[in-house]
């Protein structure tokens, strides 16, 4: 019988095969619907598209954890699933992010099954959609309005990061920038302003101007114009700001905002659309569920170290709630068509998510 991390990588790699942009997850779900299934567990799907599955405890009654692992990835449906593969790596789009997660929900009924054990609450397993890009954390909302309060914890689960504990949810806002002028000829209306140079310039601006520690601001689209001897008509920016601290995320805010109403105060037609909010919040670093995770790592030799990302673990972070994130391997290429995971790595995760979970049923 092959071994458990032999299974969890072939599974991986399947999950890997089937495309699911954000916001066309149907396809993955209901591959992992059916795996559920598959394992005896009772599943369910939510109206945004979650998938979820039981695992009952030995104590039903027992205030239950939740598991999770997105579904989406940042690759168009249309890109080539090519996977590379030696001793100890696979390289393909999405196989860190989020493929080895999704497959390891199922390594971890499998090491039970193995080990003859229960957990002694019930774990839910969720396979959600909506973390990546403009998702907006869709499906872990739903998610928590469904549970609330009620979990003993909430523990997210990512392909990579494996040795760190993200119990600091990194708080981001999304502005898409839409600028419109008159446009014309390059040459007969030369001097007419261009909603890409104007547009251009107020990004600029807010480059040069020096953040606080902890932040960043990233342009991550930039669309406009007709053609090359066309002054452009219109010009859309999607921003991208981030930081540690609520309060520094809210300066970000308002220096955008400045820069937008000093554009009209000059006559530009220029619009300021929110198209995404992650919220930020945290749990203290002597949390049990914190230290639970951190003496896992370290039981099998790694450090073990705490840290702030953008993941789903926000959401129930920002509402109060015990939750932390966890990687599962090593790697690297995240987002790119070159993202690596390493294999061996992956045991050892796969031993620690077992120990925090079972810990987390217990406190």
């Amino acid at each position: 019988m092959p071994s458990l991390l032999s299974r969890v990588i072939d599974l991986a790699v399947a999950i890997q095969q089937i495309p699911a942009p954000t916001g066309e997850e149907s396809a993955r779900a209901a591959f992992m619907r059916q795996r559920f299934a598959a394992e005896g567990l009772a599943v369910e799907t939510d109206t945004v598209g979650n998938v979820y599955a039981r695992l009952p405890g030995a104590h039903p009654d027992a205030r239950p954890v939740i598991l999770s692992a997105h579904l989406d990835t940042v690759f168009p449906a249309d890109t080539p699933l090519t996977v590379r593969r030696d001793a100890d790596r696979i390289a393909g789009p999405g196989i860190g992010d989020n493929s080895v997660a999704l497959a390891a929900l199922f390594g971890l009924i499998w090491r039970l099954q193995e080990t003859h054990r229960r957990l002694p609450a019930d774990l839910w397993l969720v396979a959600n959609v909506g973390e990546e890009g403009l998702g907006n954390l869709k499906g872990m909302k739903a998610v928590a309005a469904r549970f609330g309060h009620q979990p003993r914890a909430y523990i997210v689960l990512e392909g990579l990061g494996l040795g760190w504990v993200y119990r600091q949810a990194l708080a981001v806002r999304r502005y898409a920038l839409t600028v419109r002028t008159a446009g014309g000829h390059a040459w007969a209306n030369a001097g007419t302003p261009s909603a890409i140079h104007v547009l251009a310039a107020l990004i600029a601006r807010l480059e040069a101007q020096p953040r606080p520690r902890e932040t960043s601001l990233n342009v991550g689209t930039f669309h406009g114009g007709i053609s090359v001897n066309t002054i452009a008509p219109e010009a859309r920016a999607e921003i991208d700001l981030r930081a540690v601290r609520r309060d520094a995320l809210a300066a970000l805010a308002q220096r955008l905002e400045t820069e937008v109403q000093r554009a009209r105060r000059r006559g530009v037609a220029i619009t300021c659309t929110p198209i995404g909010d992650r919220p930020g919040g945290e749990i203290p670093a002597g949390h049990p569920l914190v230290r639970a995770a951190l003496a896992a790592l370290r039981r099998h030799g790694l450090t073990g170290r705490t840290a702030v990302a953008s993941t789903d673990a926000n959401v129930p972070l920002s509402r109060g709630y015990a939750a932390i994130c966890l990687g599962l391997t090593t790697g690297g290429g995240a987002h790119t068509l070159g993202e690596f995971i390493r294999i061996r790595p992956l045991a050892t995760g796969l031993a620690v998510l077992h120990e925090t979970a079972e810990a987390a049923c217990r406190l």
